[in-house]
């Protein structure tokens, strides 16, 4: 693969969470929340980020967005180091990358108007102001599917669906390369979440977008994906091109969260094993030894707790860590 293809590269990231306790605020732990993710994204591509709750996939997005300071590793977008860039530098980078947040209801300023809230990035970054910024906004919120007479109007006026697309239309104001879709259709009614990928999809191929998308909906990720990673507790499981992966999963968790995905054929859906994950997610905080997916593995053995497995290539752009993969 081309380097110059790749527009985004994540090099062994770590973000911890410290924990304090007691009167003088010590130090007495850290949450793993992401620890020593590698992965890279090509230009113009999807690139599906998925796991159950809690697992760091949000964490990971929002650090490699800046909106987090890594604890330790690399992010370069293009040719910038990211997690060493600051100030006007960093805010000029932030121009290319933009995000779309999981919840619509809270990722819009109640006291801001529709025109204010999508106009407010072009203000910020000196793109454009006046009417030059309304015409913009009205231009964005057609693109999108709102009518641009509603410009006026505030968030609490629209439904959850509509308030998303004023999240993409903010996202787009600076004409990004990159957009980082942190779980944008989780709290959408299933009617409309067909109609906001399909929207994403458009803009992809009429603005040449590439996209991080993070979810737990695996149907979702299959349909809009390029590649996918599974992130379990802070580390990638498993990566590889879509249709790779969902037709040979070779890590047992990627196996496990497979076997609940329903298949619309019921004679497929009946002869079919479904795979049931014993216990709890192990907490954060205090992960296990070797492999941290070993407490709830079903091929588990002595060598999973003693030794962390290696993240290799089994065959040409398919990753997993796991001993027995």
């Amino acid at each position: 693969m081309s380097k110059n293809n790749i527009l985004l590269r994540v090099d062994n990231l770590y973000k911890h969470f410290p924990i304090y306790r007691g009167v003088f605020r010590r130090q007495v732990g850290a949450v793993h929340a992401v620890d020593g993710i590698s992965f890279d994204v090509r230009t113009g591509e999807t690139f599906g980020l998925v796991g159950e709750s809690g697992c760091g996939k949000t964490t990971a997005g929002r650090t490699i967005i800046q909106l987090y300071k890594a604890t330790s590793g690399h992010i370069y977008f293009g040719d910038a180091d990211l997690s060493k860039v600051k100030g006007a530098d960093l805010r000029r980078m932030r121009k290319r990358m933009q995000m779309i947040f999981q919840d619509p209801y809270t990722s819009l300023n109640p006291r801001m108007s529709v025109n204010d809230t999508i106009g407010e990035p072009m203000i910020i970054h000196g793109v454009s102001r006046g009417k030059e910024a309304r015409e913009r906004v009205e231009n964005l919120m057609e693109i999108v599917g709102l009518n641009p007479g509603f410009a006026s109007r505030f968030p609490h006026e629209f439904s959850g669906g509509q308030r998303q697309r004023i999240g993409i239309a903010r996202a787009l104001a600076l004409n990004p390369e990159m957009i980082i879709c942190d779980e944008p259709i989780s709290a959408l009614d299933v009617s409309i979440q067909a109609q906001i990928i399909n929207l994403l999809e458009d803009l992809q191929s009429q603005m040449g977008l590439t996209y991080l998308f993070i979810a737990h909906d695996l149907s979702m990720v299959h349909y809009i994906s390029n590649r996918v990673a599974v992130m379990y507790l802070g580390i990638l499981a498993e990566l590889a091109p879509t249709t790779e992966l969902f037709n040979n999963p070779l890590h047992p968790y990627t196996q496990a969260l497979l076997s609940a995905v329903p298949i619309p054929d019921p004679v497929l859906e009946e002869k079919r094993q479904r795979i049931i994950l014993e216990g709890d997610v192990p907490s954060p905080a205090n992960p296990p030894s070797g492999c941290r997916f070993r407490t709830r593995c079903p091929i588990a053995k002595e060598l999973c707790a003693e030794q962390t497995p290696e993240w290799r290539e089994i065959t040409a752009g398919h990753w997993v860590a796991c001993h027995f993969a």
